[in-house]
């Protein structure tokens, strides 16, 4: 089942992003987000972005929304686009449902560009962008540096 986020998610989306946080170069952070966190990030993002979640048996387990892309004011039309999964969940359709719900809601909301970053190698994050039309447009070389090692990053752009 697919809903908006609610304040009460923050413990079960917390638990999905400390695994990338933890386990991963899918996310730049190094230290694991608090529940409390968490719940300040979806109350400040869902001011003007959606947020949505994906439910199972009464599990959380992934998530979808969307961000600022920068600061600027005329980046207002512009926005950044993330789904993370429980590891179980993905390759099960749960990442393109997300990515589907949220895409419909960006489009409603008049926003003219989605953009996706990609800490490579990622296949999987870079096969679910491209399902829906994202086309790389940018890729960073050695931007990030996690576990020991530099990281590219790519960018994916769709204009809707």
């Amino acid at each position: 089942m697919l809903r908006y986020v609610h304040q009460d998610d923050a413990t079960s989306i917390s638990e999905i992003y400390n695994h990338y946080i933890l386990n991963s170069s899918a996310t730049f952070e190094e230290d694991p987000v608090a529940p409390d966190e968490m719940r300040r990030r979806i109350l400040e993002t869902t001011k003007n972005y959606p947020w949505f979640v994906c439910e199972e048996d009464g599990r959380l387990i992934g998530y979808s929304y969307g961000r600022k892309w920068r600061e600027r004011p005329a980046y207002r039309h512009s926005v950044e686009a993330t789904v993370y999964l429980l590891p179980a969940s993905v390759g099960k359709g749960r990442g393109t449902a997300l990515f589907d719900v949220l895409l419909a809601e960006l489009r409603n909301r008049q926003f003219r560009c989605v953009i996706g970053g990609v800490a490579l190698p990622n296949p999987p994050s870079i096969a679910l962008l491209e399902k829906f039309g994202l086309r790389q447009v940018a890729l960073f070389k050695e931007v990030g540096y996690k576990f020991g090692r530099w990281i590219d990053v790519g960018y994916w752009q769709l204009l809707l």
